[in-house]
């Protein structure tokens, strides 16, 4: 098309479409204008905005990260330097969610709290509270007035639909919080090259949106002074017409159908094999990660005597598993933990 900078704000098309697709179509706070919201450089982009606007106007704040989280969400806040504190999530021993230390920690945290949460998909482990956790999250969060940001680089990929993986943030909406979010497109469009994605915080009213947006560009000015171009025209053409979008909708469920039948394949792929073991968590889990409960050593096996290769946690990339390497896949892993 052409090649002029787009504003500091980046692509106003692409903004509104990212905010029907985060906050509802029929939203209130977009009919409001509530919402002050800007392109970013993707998810990381989006991110290290909140995190620099968090240390501008809250310099005395700390940000609560989930145990484990994405790595760079640490040098995210570090660089930005907002200290940094942690919260209960995943739990060991069930493979799955620590709800009662992770309710714990809300509680205990300083009345106002930053808390960064997963929208769907955690990275990396799989595991999302149910929605009746969700709720329950969201009312100690309220009690407690504390402020959601939620990070959603999967909306679309973890269960195939991106309304019900929007659940947690229109969960917190209607129960009147105030929320930050980040999105990417880098996964449920594959427009990882091209770093598109945005930065939305929900204000008290107009006024206030349209002051904390131009602060948001204040910020990104001399960051990187305006957001690339061609990703945002890609996103915005694609949700901004009725028969591409619904043409998305379908490839995007396709993605993630796919994704969980690997997960029902490898699981009884490994219970055929008489595993001594449980595996429910590899398809209780969603999205693109798989915590497997695998140790290093297991893993150094792995990679050692069969040539499968995975961050030394344990997590796979269940993207990376087909119907053509599952089988062996499952054989490999029940070799290397069959004696536990």
């Amino acid at each position: 098309m052409n090649m002029e900078y787009l504003p500091m704000g980046g692509s106003v098309n692409m903004i509104e479409e990212s905010l029907r697709l985060a906050y509802g179509e029929d939203s209130e706070f977009i009919k409001d204008k509530r919402i002050a919201a800007v392109q970013t450089l993707s998810g990381t982009g989006a991110c290290r905005l909140f995190a620099d606007f968090q240390k501008r106007f809250l310099p005395d704040s700390h940000i609560y990260i989930p145990t484990p989280t994405w790595a760079n969400h640490h040098n995210i806040w570090r660089d930005a330097q907002v200290p940094q504190r942690t919260f209960a999530y995943y739990h060991p021993e069930s493979r799955g969610l620590d709800f009662a230390g992770l309710m714990n920690d809300i509680k205990n945290a300083p009345d106002g709290s930053f808390f960064l949460l997963h929208a769907c998909a955690h990275n990396p482990t799989g595991v999302d509270p149910s929605e009746e956790q969700w709720r329950e999250i969201s009312y100690q969060f309220k009690v407690k007035n504390h402020f959601p940001f939620f990070d959603m680089a999967y909306q679309g990929f973890a269960s195939g639909d991106p309304e019900r993986d929007a659940k947690a943030i229109r969960i917190f909406l209607g129960n009147g919080h105030q929320i930050g979010c980040a999105q990417s497109y880098a996964k449920n469009m594959g427009l990882y090259g091209q770093r598109a994605g945005c930065l939305s915080i929900l204000c008290d009213d107009e006024m206030q949106a349209v002051a904390v947006k131009s602060q948001l560009q204040q910020i990104a000015r001399p960051m990187y002074s305006n957001p690339p171009v061609h990703g945002a025209v890609i996103v915005s053409t694609i949700l901004g017409d009725p028969a591409l979008k619904s043409l998305w909708l379908k490839e995007v469920k396709v993605m993630a159908d796919r994704i969980i039948g690997m997960r029902n394949s490898l699981k009884e792929s490994l219970e055929k094999l008489g595993s001594p073991l449980s595996w429910e968590h590899i398809t209780n889990q969603i999205g693109m990660f798989c915590y497997s409960g695998m140790t290093p050593e297991q893993v150094d096996r792995l990679t050692n005597e069969f040539h499968i290769y995975m961050t030394r946690n344990g997590r796979i990339s269940m993207a990376g598993v087909t119907t053509g390497n599952v089988t062996y896949l499952a054989n490999a892993i029940h070799e290397v933990t069959k004696s536990n």
